[in-house]
């Protein structure tokens, strides 16, 4: 893309995708299902954290906007299997691209907020130093 690509137009309907497919739970979700069809306690079990209506939003969230199909089978109790769409295959591309490069630079994301932390708070103290010698 090039640079101001998206300069003097409506970002909204960027914004409202990357928020669907941004989230914690979807990015989990569509990295997981990657690897082929899962049925919904598969899912919970693997996604450590998720609570149930968690899960379920997500679920239908991805659904609704066509990343995933559902598949209910009638058995007792009725077994249902998700599984990515075409576009979920061609969007898990850069969310594991995405996925890989968070895990290798890990390390360096940390250092960096401690170095920053750090540096917030040596600042913080020195700019109370002058404050508490004027009230003595």
């Amino acid at each position: 893309m090039k640079p101001g690509y998206l300069h003097g137009t409506d970002c909204r309907p960027v914004a409202e995708i990357l928020s669907r497919i941004g989230d914690k739970w979807s990015v989990m979700l569509v990295m997981e299902l990657h690897s082929g069809t899962k049925r919904f306690s598969e899912l919970r079990r693997t996604l450590h954290g998720i609570s149930q209506k968690m899960l379920t939003t997500s679920l239908r969230g991805l659904e609704r906007d066509g990343f995933i199909t559902r598949t209910i089978y009638p058995t007792v109790p009725p077994k249902v299997e998700y599984q990515l769409t075409e576009l979920g295959r061609e969007l898990a591309i850069p969310v594991r691209a995405l996925g890989e490069w968070a895990m290798q630079n890990r390390a360096r994301v940390l250092a960096a907020r401690e170095r920053f932390d750090h540096t917030l708070e040596t600042s913080s103290t020195a700019a109370l130093k002058p404050e508490r010698q004027a009230a003595r």
